[in-house]
């Protein structure tokens, strides 16, 4: 905790880009229809844009050290990123209707499934 609010050990500083925590916005948002959860997508989506967006501009990587800035890139971008951080942020940003959750189910990996009933 020495000059901060938490203590965040140094093998667990990094940023993969991971989509759980957008995942879980996007859900929250459809389910409470409440903006701050858009809110907070947001800031996540601006932080990837100025932290992770390689100098470039063509791609993006995981941080090495969260707690350093600016963080050092990794040279690395995770699959997941695309196929399911960016897609949860698309969908946080869509209408209700792209993707209805009283329609679909999303699998681990993102995907989404129709409903369906067993036929006997």
């Amino acid at each position: 905790k020495p000059g901060g609010d938490i203590l965040v050990h140094a093998s667990d500083r990094h940023n993969l880009l991971r989509p759980e925590t957008v995942e879980s916005l996007f859900i929250l948002w459809r389910i409470t229809g409440e903006a701050k959860w858009r809110d907070y997508g947001w800031r996540i989506f601006e932080a990837f844009e100025k932290w992770a967006r390689l100098p470039d501009g063509h791609g993006y990587s995981n941080l090495l050290d969260v707690t350093v800035v600016p963080p050092q890139h990794a040279d690395k971008m995770e699959t997941f990123f695309v196929s399911e951080t960016l897609k949860y942020l698309y969908l946080l940003f869509s209408d209700s209707s792209t993707v209805p959750l009283s329609r679909y189910v999303f699998n681990t990996e993102a995907h989404p499934l129709p409903h369906f009933t067993w036929n006997k």
